[in-house]
């Protein structure tokens, strides 16, 4: 019979296992789906419109933005492989290093600088 306290520090592993699968793939689908433009949906704020996918600014309706779907969608799929990841027995689990938790985050800076290097023009 499980007491609370190892309840608690079952819960409490699945969820470290979670938040650290979460922000490493989250870092890494935010910059596939900016390369690749896979928005879930598009936002035109000119006319307050919201189109699924990825859609091109409409002639004299102002800028597309895809910002918000390339969250929404890198934030799904960092949520379906951290719940994944949360189940893996704690042996597996306890493999992830930690400290991807911050270099991939990092390493895909220079990256997604770079990706965006077309609204810098001069």
């Amino acid at each position: 019979m499980n007491t609370t306290a190892e309840t608690a520090a079952a819960t409490s592993s699945r969820f470290g296992t979670f938040a650290l699968v979460f922000g490493i793939c989250f870092a890494i689908l935010y910059v596939v789906c900016d390369m690749a433009a896979l928005p879930m949906f598009t936002y035109h704020p000119g006319t307050d419109r919201i189109d699924a996918g990825f859609t091109p600014p409409r002639r004299d309706e102002g800028p597309a933005m895809y910002w918000y779907g390339w969250i929404a969608t890198s934030a799904l799929g960092a949520s379906i492989l951290g719940l994944l990841a949360s189940m893996l027995p704690g042996k597996i689990a306890a493999r992830i290093p930690l400290a991807l938790g911050w270099a991939v985050p990092v390493v895909l800076l220079p990256v997604l600088i770079y990706s965006l290097k077309f609204y810098w023009r001069w």
